[in-house]
C-alpha cells in the first residue's frame, strides 16, 4: 500500500446572485494553478470550523461579510493531487454584505450554470459543477 498523503481541508462557497449565477475567482499569477477559475474559499486553519474559515476567507479575499447562518452545505469534493489529498466542502450562500472585490488581484466572473464548463478549473472543483447546477435549477 502506498504511503498516506496528508489530507488538506479546504472550504469553498457558491455565492449566488439574483440572476442565479455563481461567482468564480481566477487564481492570480504566482499561485499554484494560476489562471484557473475556482469557487472562492481557502484553507481551514487549526481550531476553525469550515464555516468560520469561509467567513474569514471571504472577508480577506473578497471584502464581504457573510453570516454563518446563511451558509448551507451543498456538496463536497475529495481529490488526490500528487503530494496531498484535498477534502473540500462546498457551501451555498445567497446573501452577503459589502461590495465584492478581488482583494488579492484575482479576476472575478459571474457565471451561469450552463457556462461553468467554459472555465478551466482545478481538478478538485470539477465534481462540484453538477451538484451546483442541480441547486441552481
Amino acid at each position: 500500500m502506498p504511503p498516506q498523503k496528508p489530507i488538506v481541508l479546504v472550504v469553498a462557497v457558491a455565492l449566488i446572485d439574483k440572476q442565479r449565477r455563481v461567482l468564480l475567482a481566477q487564481r492570480p499569477a504566482g499561485k499554484k494553478m494560476a489562471g484557473l477559475w475556482e469557487f472562492p474559499g481557502g484553507k481551514v486553519e487549526d481550531n476553525e470550523t469550515p464555516e468560520q474559515a469561509l467567513v474569514r476567507e471571504l472577508h480577506e479575499e473578497l471584502g464581504i461579510t457573510v453570516d454563518i447562518a446563511d451558509l448551507e452545505p451543498l456538496a463536497f469534493a475529495s481529490h488526490t493531487y500528487d503530494d496531498f489529498h484535498l477534502l473540500m466542502p462546498l457551501f451555498d450562500c445567497p446573501r452577503w454584505q459589502g461590495e465584492l472585490k478581488g482583494r488579492e488581484g484575482q479576476a472575478l466572473a459571474w457565471v451561469s450554470a450552463a457556462d461553468l464548463n467554459n472555465y478551466d478549473m482545478p481538478p478538485a472543483d470539477l465534481p462540484l459543477i453538477e451538484p451546483l447546477r442541480r441547486a441552481l435549477k
